[in-house]
């Protein structure tokens, strides 16, 4: 297996989500005491969120950049951004090394259509929902993704930042995004993505009204199989 190079801590939580859910995906599929290869670089959130709000996204993409290329020296054999939103300097950081990047709103756009699903709601941060860098993949795909309204987005947001990253829940905040994910499928929704990694601390399949794509668990197991694809082993 060729080692996975996580660009991570973006934030510490999700992160800490990829790892574990990795390994226990390399361990169902091998059995055993078998885990997964992993080289992770774990940058510092704070100042990479301020570069975010600050739209120097030119200035977040070097900081990952020079992170893959270490991966890269490391001895890792592709890259994981263990992010949705940092999908937006993807090319960038897929130029600095010549490593394959598994890029997650495709892979997430594969598992979708593989379900014969077409109108996904969309649940992340504003800078994903609204900027062109994640929806684009998915209508490249023939998805037509449904978003919240503006305020909805807004609260969607402030939660990630406020509370989510920081490894707080709230049965409030729980709650208001329950009601975010009804109002989508009100709106013709036929799934809902879970595209901030941290969502899943609040979502999952046993409080959304219709099917739930998870992109951690969709973006590591994308990853195990690429990583696999060269001796033939895949994971289901």
């Amino acid at each position: 297996m060729r080692p996975i190079g996580i660009l991570g801590g973006i934030s510490w939580v999700s992160t800490a989500h990829y790892y574990a859910t990795l390994n226990r995906m390399a361990a169902a599929r091998m059995g055993g005491l078998h885990s997964a290869r992993i080289l992770l670089h774990s940058v510092d959130f704070a100042p990479i969120a301020q570069m975010q709000k600050d739209g120097d996204w030119q200035g977040a993409g070097d900081v990952l950049a020079e992170a893959a290329r270490g991966l890269e020296a490391a001895g890792a054999g592709l890259l994981l951004i263990a992010a949705n939103t940092m999908h937006l300097v993807a090319d960038q950081v897929a130029a600095a090394t010549d490593l394959p990047l598994i890029h997650i709103a495709d892979a997430t756009a594969d598992a979708i259509s593989a379900a014969g699903l077409k109108r996904p709601g969309l649940i992340a941060t504003a800078y994903t929902m609204e900027r062109r860098f994640y929806r684009d993949r998915l209508e490249a795909a023939g998805l037509t993704p449904v978003l919240p309204d503006p305020d909805a987005r807004t609260g969607i947001h402030r939660i990630i930042f406020d509370e989510l990253v920081r490894d707080q829940v709230s049965e409030d905040s729980r709650r208001y995004y329950e009601g975010v994910a009804a109002d989508l499928v009100a709106q013709g929704a036929d799934c809902v993505i879970l595209g901030c990694t941290e969502v899943g601390l609040l979502l999952g399949s046993h409080n959304v009204p219709a099917p739930v794509f998870d992109t951690v668990e969709i973006h590591c197991r994308a990853a195990l199989e690429a990583a696999y694809f060269e001796t033939g082993e895949t994971y289901v």
